[in-house]
């Protein structure tokens, strides 16, 4: 998948991301379960909000973390979001 870094991303009607301090962690909650984020993988889905495009959400990381050059990385974490459902294109 390659995904266009204007797409304005979205979480899934049947999905929530949501910090759980008993997890001490960012997850993705639907309703069979429960999905533990990595930190990254937390900082990538805490931004997927419907406003703001791919491009934005890498901009805002790299901004946050004083950092540059994580575009492939969070290209990388947002496929697997779409994989497993958790994410679509806002419509």
């Amino acid at each position: 998948m390659s995904l266009d870094k204007t797409i304005v991303p979205e979480v899934a009607p049947t999905f929530r991301v949501q910090w759980e301090e008993v997890q001490d962690c960012w997850v993705v909650l639907y309703p069979e379960g429960m999905v533990k984020l990595s930190g990254s993988a937390g900082e990538i889905m805490k931004r997927v909000d419907g406003n703001m495009s791919i491009d934005e959400i890498i901009t805002d990381i790299e901004t946050a973390f004083s950092e540059t050059n994580l575009e492939d990385d969070v290209i990388k974490f947002l496929e697997v979001a779409y994989d497993n459902g958790w994410i679509r294109n806002k419509k």
